[in-house]
């Protein structure tokens, strides 16, 4: 069994590898149930996958802090408000706002599948956005004096890498791939997207940031209330969709996928579930002890790229689909470049953190 402790390389290692494998289980199954290369059948639209699939992710993620108890406050917290005869945990007053900024950042994604031309441009938009969004947090927290750490120079090196591996596929795109700049609709959504991923990653990094001296950093908790807020919110949304008269092409084909129940609808919960593991993983990568929002977030999202494209090559030898491109590759050998910066700055890290015994690690001293 490999033991590791909390804020340790190994833990971080152990959380993108448990990322890395539910994420290509995903992708590879995502080809079961739509396109060209679907096993199902008939195959599913892509609406009508993000609404099982979704139902899936979200009731695996509910079973699991409701079963295993992670919702309950305890001793997450000393800090309480008043909210009518009750008293609730401070940290809620954010933590929800989070989880309703969940709830729109999961059907925006498909949503910008769904309106821009092209998946490839669509991707790219996404990680990159969350790259830079992680980078503008830290600015923003260390400058309100919230964020005590700083961010190395190889942390800035391997995001620049990092956004160069996301744009490498832009220079095969056509200039109508990027007609979206005139579609209303097409940039309310990723104004959404972006402004939602935005307040969530501040507000996990101002959870991380503003524990008290001795306070617990419970991210199993965060994740419950986080999670429980966003499937109510989601649940809102989708009464709100449903019984909207909008002849919009997604709300019409929302309704439908909703009145015309798909005979595999099971599956694809099934398939959901695997996404909603990736969920815990991907948060406890955003929240890991002692790292700056650049470096989680670089991970997070490189982790995912390079799940991105094993889910290709798995797809192609399983279903006979489209082999990684060049630019597939070419993205991969910038990925690597990063990684290898990233290792340099955790290096670091976890020298600083073991000398402040924040972490339990015998420090080794590496030269700046």
């Amino acid at each position: 069994m490999w033991k590791t402790s909390e804020g340790s390389t190994g833990r971080l290692v152990q959380l993108c590898l448990a990322y890395y494998f539910f994420y290509v289980i995903f992708g590879v199954a995502t080809k079961c149930f739509t396109g060209h290369y679907a096993v199902v059948s008939p195959a599913m639209t892509d609406m009508e996958f993000l609404v099982w699939s979704t139902l899936g992710g979200s009731l695996i993620c509910l079973l699991v802090v409701l079963v295993a108890g992670w919702w309950r406050t305890g001793t997450k917290t000393d800090r309480f408000v008043p909210m009518g005869p009750l008293r609730m945990p401070a940290e809620y007053l954010y933590i929800i706002p989070s989880g309703v900024c969940t709830a729109v950042v999961i059907p925006t994604t498909t949503l910008m599948y769904m309106l821009l031309k092209s998946v490839m441009v669509a991707m790219i938009i996404m990680r990159a956005s969350v790259i830079v969004i992680s980078r503008l947090v830290d600015e923003a927290q260390i400058r309100q004096g919230i964020l005590q750490k700083r961010v190395y120079w190889e942390e800035n090196v391997a995001m620049a890498f990092a956004v160069a591996a996301a744009a490498t596929q832009i220079f095969l795109a056509r200039s109508e791939d990027f007609d979206f700049v005139k579609n209303t609709a097409a940039m309310a959504v990723l104004s959404a997207y972006i402004g939602a991923y935005a307040c969530r990653i501040y507000i996990m990094n101002y959870y991380k940031n503003t524990r008290p001296k001795g306070a617990p950093l419970d991210n199993k908790w965060f994740f419950s209330i986080e999670q429980i807020s966003a499937s109510a919110a989601m649940s809102l949304i989708a009464l709100g969709v449903f019984a909207s008269s909008s002849a919009a092409r997604p709300v019409l084909e929302f309704h439908a996928a909703l009145t015309r129940v798909h005979p595999r609808w099971f599956s694809a919960n099934v398939a959901g579930a695997v996404y909603g593991m990736v969920a815990f993983f991907s948060v406890f990568i955003f929240m890991f002890k002692g790292r700056t929002a650049t470096f989680a977030g670089l991970v997070n999202r490189l982790t995912s790229l390079v799940a991105g494209t094993t889910a290709t090559l798995l797809s192609f030898f399983i279903f006979g689909a489209k082999f990684p491109s060049p630019a597939d590759w070419g993205s991969l050998a910038l990925i690597l470049v990063a990684v290898g910066f990233l290792s340099l700055a955790e290096k670091k890290r976890v020298f600083e953190l073991a000398k402040a015994n924040e972490i339990p690690t015998r420090p080794v001293e590496v030269k700046p």
